[in-house]
């Protein structure tokens, strides 16, 4: 049967499906040119940067962290390079069977597996960890010869801090460690977070800490072609990094050595300042610690070793400990007699050995007292019971007005962290700091040991130096300040640190020098005589002894018979000269009795070398070092804690 075509319907239908293709064609053109559009146009700088990053690698430079010197320009903190083992945990199948087989390679010893296992436990799985630092040239061409067995294990140059001193003045330079994860957050949430990019430590502790910015410097780049492994295969550009500037102390480190040396395994602190500028010339606490310790990351068994130390080596005594003062603080109680207008410096009393208040017999130092006492014989024989009156009379308030002007109980504002404030007891603070209504009245009973610096009165040595420095300054108080200069690593200018007035007219010109004169009197007649015979120069000073411990009325202090950590810390403070003094200092040995015995000769020392460049014989600094462990067999000391039942609100 024959079928006829409609050539014509053929013909239409052919056309329509090539028009639908022609469309179908047009469109995918269209789409292939916005699209290329798109890409080589709009696009076009974005994918260049990655296909750049495809080829290329920034590595961020590490700068040289700056160094920081004495006043002298000695070195007390630097840097060396040297290599070190690394393992990215993320690229090692088993650490533990890795970790055995590197030890058949290069030594790795237990303390080594420990710090590994304690920087794990704080980094991130794709952070490159330190195994093993300061490799030989042996090792590291030992390992270069297996590094095929190791993915994720590589050798690299690092630079580390090295703290050539040691111990010495540990607590002013402070350390660097690892950075932490808390430490990271903080960078990362910061401005300074590109500055971070390929550092793993940072200032812990010390002007290693508050100078951080300063010591840094500026992270540089260096961009690098890769292969295809992601091997580096030649540099492109470069960006040097720009080290940290030259951190300049004001302290002088041979002073901070003679200080440490004299202190011996006694505990303690001392703070020497200029009381014209502020500068402080010795910043010592005792014990110290080595911070070499934790440059690569502390073990687990030396860290022990310091945190649970009796002795507290880690506790910077100069800026953290609080003590009461004793007598150190009874010419700044002459002081506020003097201003108020409670005393003229000839009104004497009588000092029958004692003072009575209510039923407590508040005891003076002296069995059957001093006799007729005026402010000049106050001082310098230190007659507790001129003061127990004194502090009757003026009362708490008037005594915290007085002397917060010194400083007490107030931050100094010291360029470095970690101070704190101390105790200047007032009714007001009282109020505050207890909940229950019985314990939140002051009684007068408990005024009456303030005026010997006991009873609530607790400060830093930092503030009993800073008080004295204003005393010898004629009452002008300078800022303290432990950093001299800033030196830029790139043009040299040093940037001063400016000193900074606190406080001007704290008292009256007549009544400083009156003060001044009696303590003159203390090391020419009185309390320290014996330790400042036959010196060159003219100073003033004041020795104390704080209680530890509250004895009963009627009872002798035998330090004997006292667990050695319960005896009295002996204290001192001095100027000199006392014209126009250049140094001011505060010094405490704990649990080394009367300050006479145990601090002044640590103080004659330091005056004689900062004025005349005397350096002690080892002899006499042996002779120094036993009179601190030498105590005398008893003596009635002052009964001037307030005794329970005051505190509680007995009527006396």
């Amino acid at each position: 049967m024959r079928v006829i075509r409609n050539i014509q319907l053929e013909l239409a239908r052919f056309r329509f499906r090539v028009l639908v293709a022609s469309m179908v064609v047009l469109v995918c053109f269209v789409v292939l040119l916005s699209r290329l559009v798109y890409l080589q146009l709009i696009r076009h700088d974005d994918l260049l940067a990655q296909a750049e990053n495809n080829r290329t690698a920034i590595v961020p430079i590490v700068p040289n962290r700056g160094l920081i010197v004495d006043r002298n320009g000695v070195v007390l903190a630097s840097n060396y390079s040297a290599y070190t083992l690394e393992i990215t945990p993320s690229k090692v199948s088993s650490l533990e069977a890795t970790i055995d087989a590197l030890a058949q390679v290069v030594d790795i010893s237990p303390r080594d597996r420990r710090r590994f296992k304690k920087l794990r436990e704080e980094a991130k799985s794709f952070e490159s960890l330190p195994l093993r630092t300061r490799l030989s040239d042996a090792e590291v061409a030992r390992f270069a010869a297996q590094r095929y067995r190791f993915p994720g294990v590589d050798i690299k140059a690092r630079l580390f801090r090295s703290y050539p001193y040691g111990e010495l003045a540990s607590h002013v330079v402070g350390y660097i460690g690892r950075i932490n994860i808390s430490e990271k957050e903080k960078i990362d949430d910061s401005d300074d977070a590109a500055n971070y990019r390929g550092t793993d430590y940072i200032g812990k502790l010390g002007v290693e800490q508050s100078f951080e910015a300063q010591l840094h410097g500026i992270t540089g780049v260096d961009s690098m072609e890769t292969s295809a492994g992601g091997r580096a295969t030649r540099r492109l550009a470069t960006q040097s990094a720009t080290p940290g500037n030259t951190v300049k102390l004001s302290i002088d480190i041979k002073l901070q050595h003679l200080v440490e040396q004299l202190f011996g395994d006694r505990r303690g602190a001392l703070v020497a300042i200029d009381p014209q500028n502020g500068e402080i010339l010795a910043f010592v606490s005792k014990p110290t610690f080595d911070p070499n310790l934790f440059v690569e990351g502390i073990d687990a068994e030396n860290w022990l070793t310091l945190n649970e130390s009796l002795d507290r080596p880690l506790l910077n005594r100069a800026l953290r400990g609080t003590y009461p003062p004793g007598s150190t603080y009874k010419p700044f109680m002459a002081l506020a007699a003097l201003e108020t207008g409670k005393r003229t410096p000839q009104q004497s009393i009588a000092d029958p050995g004692f003072f009575m208040f209510g039923s407590h017999r508040f005891r003076d130092d002296k069995e059957g007292g001093h006799g007729m006492v005026d402010m000049y014989k106050s001082i310098v024989d230190s007659c507790d019971t001129y003061y127990y009156v004194l502090a009757n009379e003026l009362g708490v308030d008037t005594i915290h007005d007085q002397m917060q002007r010194f400083g007490f109980g107030e931050l100094t504002g010291i360029d470095i962290f970690g101070e704190v404030r101390g105790l200047l007891p007032s009714t007001d603070w009282k109020r505050r700091a207890y909940k229950k209504p019985e314990q939140q009245k002051w009684y007068a009973g408990e005024t009456i040991s303030l005026g010997i610096g006991q009873g609530y009165n607790n400060f830093t040595m930092l503030q009993l130096a800073s008080a004295v420095a204003t005393l010898a300054n004629d009452g002008v108080r300078m800022k303290p300040h432990l950093v001299k200069e800033v030196v830029d690593v790139v043009s040299h200018v040093p940037s001063l640190t400016q000193t900074e007035v606190q406080g001007t007219a704290i008292a009256k010109p007549d009544h400083i020098a009156i003060i001044k004169n009696a303590m003159a009197g203390v090391n020419l007649e009185g309390t320290s005589a014996g330790s400042f015979r036959g010196a060159a120069y003219t100073s003033g000073g004041k020795t104390g002894t704080a209680q530890v411990v509250q004895i009963k009325q009627n009872e002798k202090y035998v330090a004997s018979k006292m667990q050695e950590r319960l005896r009295d810390h002996a204290l001192f403070t001095a100027f000199a000269p006392l014209d126009k003094p250049q140094i001011a200092l505060a010094i405490i040995v704990e649990n080394a009795g009367f300050g006479s015995q145990s601090s002044a000769p640590i103080a004659r020392r330091v005056l004689d070398y900062w004025l005349l460049k005397q350096y002690p014989s080892e002899e006499d600094i042996a002779a120094v070092q036993k009179a601190q462990t030498m105590q005398p067999l008893g003596q009635p000391r002052t009964s001037d804690q307030v005794p329970l039942a005051l505190r509680s609100g007995a009527t006396p």
